[in-house]
């Protein structure tokens, strides 16, 4: 593209991402505004208790995460432990399960009715259930299962970019190994250890799936927002809408500003440390086991699923394990095309979604992941990240208010009921992840290679074809995999916009538990679990 066209095209991607990122959430906000709604919302003290309760278990899970991923990432990091690589690829095992089927799980092994209680009800010959799996100690146990991966993965890379010499000087000039933690190594990981405590905050923060699942009468904002439009107060769900809005992108204020986008120099100089050996053969083998104990815990969930997905409908009742396993649900699955119908859905809207969003991606960072990119690379970066500060169930009522009615010169149409509206939703929610992912690849790119294609007579398009996108392969793939497996298990934007005709695979799966068909909403969350392992795991490789 040309230095003549590069502004207007540049002006054009912004208005464009504008229009599909912030407008919705202006609209929500100028709806929010009309008639009594705020004075409604601010004299209830029951939204005031939603929204401190969003708040504070934010704040708590982003404790519980840090406390299991961080030292994670330093034993795998910095022991060289027997099995590390395999321990080490097991510890992430929770990205694997998207939130709605992990809290399924969740609910299979430790529920009333779960594996859990139900072992320990007949080992004490217990008349009911020992526990009840509600409230927020419920949720917090699922926030700190399912987002310690943000931190295991972050300080482990953190600690992968680390200068051993900053290391080997502090111990040198006499510092101990905690002074020289303290001192040297936690300084140099806070970038790291921000991005993935503002991460954890922010999906906390819109979590929907354990709050709508194990909150009963303990009320977050997004169960919320979701309750108060189904009783058809519109304007105030607008208002719980705004408010939340408000919360979370103040947490992306926050991480605008400590990220920075030299976080790969600030760490990416020197060599990592080297792995410390474990020498004593009790301690290393005490170590083994624990890391072993660990990753089989961690397993269960996905084991849970399974299990349960093979107990034939009605044959598993009082028994502490189903006395019954049969394939029978996975028959019905693939075999009624009423029930295959959702897993459809969710893969052409995931496919196309990602799609457009890799697309998108794409045009963002070939006009704004360049040094030539001048004021547009702020606002075009902004907005690109912006959809990923904001709650699921936020963003979903905001398209529902936006594009619910026919207003052509104000570029608003009516999509609410149409097959159009939740791909629509799921593109632009997967906008974060393929973009921070191209936008970074794009930043890393030597531009020399490109100079050279054109000094040999290469045009753009095969300097792009040839050159660019090669080396942009394995931030695609990244980006990609992630944001097509985040909308094919979607769950918080889905139960908002979702239609008959195209009713994804999360809605089925609530669907199926309604009615006590366990093993069939079982069976749906095996296969979502499996189709995204594979879909990562191609990602991974490339």
């Amino acid at each position: 593209m040309s230095s003549r066209f590069g502004p207007a095209a540049r002006a054009a991607l912004t208005l464009l991402l504008a229009w599909l990122v912030l407008y919705p959430i202006l609209i929500a906000v100028g709806e929010a505004a009309h008639g009594d709604a705020i004075r409604a919302f601010a004299s209830r003290p029951g939204e005031w208790r939603a929204l401190w309760a969003s708040v504070w278990i934010s704040f708590a899970s982003v404790a519980l995460a840090g406390a299991l991923g961080v030292p994670l990432a330093f034993l795998f990091e910095w022991l060289d432990l027997p099995g590390r690589k395999a321990l080490g690829a097991l510890i992430a095992l929770p990205a694997v399960l998207p939130p709605f089927v992990g809290v399924i799980a969740f609910l299979f092994l430790y529920g009333e009715s779960g594996f859990v209680a139900r072992a320990v009800q007949a080992l004490f010959g217990l008349r009911s259930a020992p526990w009840r799996l509600q409230g927020a100690g419920a949720i917090l146990l699922v926030h700190a299962y399912s987002m310690y991966v943000y931190f295991y993965l972050f300080t482990r890379a953190g600690l992968a970019r680390l200068d051993a010499s900053l290391v080997e000087a502090a111990q040198a000039l006499g510092a101990g190994r905690w002074g020289t933690l303290r001192r040297v190594t936690l300084p140099l990981l806070r970038q790291s250890l921000a991005g993935a405590a503002l991460l954890v905050f922010l999906t906390a923060l819109g979590s929907f799936s354990a709050p709508y699942v194990f909150g009963g009468g303990f009320r977050v904002m997004t169960t919320q927002i979701v309750a108060t439009k189904l009783n058809g107060e519109l304007r105030l769900a607008m208002v719980e809408t705004a408010t939340l809005a408000l919360v979370a992108l103040a947490g992306l204020a926050v991480l605008r500003r400590t990220e920075g986008e030299d976080l790969v120099t600030a760490l990416g100089k020197g060599t990592g440390p080297r792995r410390r050996p474990i020498h004593r053969a009790s301690l290393r083998a005490l170590a083994t086991a624990a890391g072993w104990l660990f990753a089989a815990l961690l397993l269960l969930p996905h084991l849970t699923l399974l299990l349960v997905s093979l107990v034939p409908y009605g044959s598993w009742t009082t028994e502490t394990l189903p006395p019954i396993l049969s394939v029978v649900n996975y028959g019905r699955l693939f075999a009624e095309p009423e029930r295959l119908r959702p897993l459809v859905n969710s893969l052409w809207m995931a496919a196309a979604s990602t799609c457009a969003a890799v697309g998108l991606a794409l045009a963002a960072g070939e006009l704004a992941g360049r040094r030539r990119a001048g004021r547009w690379r702020g606002p075009i970066a902004a907005l690109v990240a912006l959809p990923w500060a904001v709650p699921g169930t936020v963003f979903a009522v905001a398209l529902a208010t936006t594009f619910s009615v026919h207003q052509p010169l104000a570029l608003r149409w009516v999509l609410v009921g149409s097959v159009v509206l939740l791909p629509f939703a799921y593109l632009v929610r997967s906008l974060p992840v393929t973009g921070r992912a191209v936008l970074a690849g794009y930043w890393q790119l030597d531009p020399a290679l490109e100079e050279a294609a054109a000094s040999l007579g290469a045009g753009l398009w095969a300097t792009f074809r040839r050159v660019t996108l090669p080396l942009l392969k394995p931030a695609l793939a990244a980006g990609g995999s992630l944001a097509f497996v985040a909308s094919l298990g979607d769950f918080v934007t889905s139960i908002v916009l979702y239609t008959y005709d195209n009713r994804p695979i999360s809605i089925e799966i609530m669907s199926s538990l309604r009615v006590s068909e366990m093993g069939v909403a079982a069976a749906f969350g095996v296969v979502l679990m499996v189709v995204s392992a594979i879909v990562l795991g191609l990602g991974a490789r490339r």
